[in-house]
């Protein structure tokens, strides 16, 4: 019982003078000279530091000022939760491929040692709140900690860091899930899901020697890093893609970045306030990237103001218009990105701050565009998707029907000679309404579609000038009897 009180009495004493210092302790740091407290804490951190031998380094989810993910947090994250995962007991699941595979990575506040050429590194993992504004909720930002004894300096900067990023970055390329981002509206940063598009290059309807010519150049812009810097140019390709709507620009872009295995950001640049958030969102992508503009004549009206200054005459340029037209225009539009701004977006200075990058604009109206915009070494590769062709016809009925051949392919292609035809009304007229529905009734669709379609560009020729058009019609109408006759036959 004795004993009991005295170790009680002991316990009352320390807490008392712990409460004692920590009291002295601020009245030291409220009324001592500023300089004297910095020059405190200076000699205090020197003896802290000769006392314990450890060196921390953290490697941040963002970099400065929140502008672009931190390609090194990622490749940590991807180290540790293969590497490491198994000795942390607090762990954090997540999905890959579409949710076929759950990976396990550390938790928030939890540690664990790694052993590399002898020496034990220990890795924490932490989370930060910061409040930016009282009128914006508060941010997270997410860390890794890295302690280590400092005799293992030199090894632990040049050798083990290193190590890490490069076996998390393989790591994170064969659990990489693609994704596909958008501004979407009123949006000023990023936002994503899976990218899962299944198009490829060999279910384009689209003739073999062109698809080649194009996957090459893909193939051949991917590898040709020492090829740009060697030239003094960012590394980035620009592909105008153009052509009437249904002809498949959009399942070609699918189709690059499957094949290059690249993100997609599809900007819409209705949603852009300005140019200076324009070049925000375009420091926030990632490299090995699309950035998309589709339908770039329909975005934003970027040529009005050079036809309106040569179109306009000069007796109605009052003072009045001066004044009010072009505020009105500015204050009426929901975005004030200029193509000054855009063309800075592609190949200014602000173009080579995000690495290996392709941009696409695709547009059904070519001539509409600036010649700026279009010009080589903004868009590099300019690619015309057209009507349908035979031979893309053959495709999609290879991707559909599973057909290689068919007695009705004759008069298709007939037909098609004869006729313009989306590829995604033949994609349409190909896909069976009902499993009981088989290839020769699909076929027969299609056919059906084309002998309309060719009808109509008859009477719309007739209309327009039978006299000229007649010996024409004529032949399209002996074409026509031609098909019927190979019909019948199968």
């Amino acid at each position: 019982m004795i004993s009991t009180m005295g170790l009680l009495q002991s316990w009352g004493g320390l807490g008392t003078s712990i409460a004692s210092f920590i009291f002295m302790w601020d009245m030291i740091r409220r009324y001592c000279p500023p300089e004297l407290i910095r020059a405190s804490d200076k000699w205090t951190r020197r003896i802290r530091s000769f006392f314990y031998p450890f060196i921390q380094i953290s490697i941040s989810e963002f970099m400065s000022n929140n502008l672009k993910p931190h390609d090194a947090y990622a490749a940590v994250e991807a180290y540790l939760s293969v590497h490491l995962a198994k000795k942390a007991k607090r762990l954090r699941a997540e999905t890959v491929h579409g949710g076929g595979k759950l990976v396990l990575s550390m938790d928030e506040h939890e540690r664990v040692t790694d052993e590399f050429r002898g020496a034990k590194i220990e890795w924490i993992s932490g989370k930060i709140v910061q409040r930016e504004s009282k009128y914006l909720p508060d941010v997270e930002r997410k860390y890794y900690k890295v302690t280590f004894h400092k005799k293992y300096r030199d090894m632990v900067t040049d050798t083990y860091l290193e190590h890490v990023i490069k076996t998390g970055k393989e790591i994170q390329m064969r659990n990489r899930k693609r994704k596909l981002y958008t501004n979407g509206h009123n949006k000023t940063t990023w936002s994503h899901i899976v990218f899962e598009h299944p198009a490829t290059f060999d279910s384009l309807a689209m003739e073999a020697e062109k698809k080649r010519e194009i996957v090459d150049d893909l193939l051949i812009f991917r590898e040709s890093k020492d090829f740009y810097a060697r030239i003094g140019k960012s590394w980035k390709r620009g592909y105008l893609l153009y052509g009437p709507p249904g002809t498949g620009k959009s399942t070609m872009i699918a189709a690059m970045a499957n094949l290059l295995d690249y993100d997609v950001y599809d900007l819409e640049l209705t949603s852009v306030r300005d140019n200076t958030e324009l070049r925000r969102l375009l420091a926030e992508t990632s490299s090995k990237s699309i950035i998309v503009i589709e339908d770039i004549d329909c975005s934003l009206d970027l040529t009005g103001q050079r036809k309106k200054k040569q179109e306009k005459p000069p007796e109605e340029k009052t003072s009045k218009n001066k004044k009010e037209v072009p505020r009105k225009e500015t204050e009426e539009s929901g975005s004030r990105v200029t193509l000054s701004g855009l063309l800075n977006f592609i190949d200014g200075l602000w173009s080579a701050c995000s690495g290996e990058r392709i941009i696409v604009f695709t547009t059904n109206y070519v001539d509409k565009l600036d010649p700026a915009l279009t010009r080589r070494g903004r868009m590099d590769k300019h690619i015309e998707l057209s009507y349908c062709s035979f031979e893309g016809f053959k495709v999609l009925a290879k991707n559909y029907l599973l057909l290689d051949e068919h007695p009705l392919f004759e008069p298709i292609e007939m037909l098609m000679k004869e006729t313009n035809i989306i590829p995604a009304d033949v994609a349409e007229n190909l896909m069976p309404s009902s499993p009981k529905e088989d290839a020769g009734k699909c076929l027969m669709k299609l056919i059906e579609a084309l002998k309309q379609a060719k009808e109509l560009m008859i009477k719309k020729g007739k209309e327009e000038s039978a006299d000229k058009e007649l010996p024409e019609i004529k032949e399209d109408a002996h074409v026509l009897q031609e098909i019927e006759d190979s019909i019948d036959k199968v």
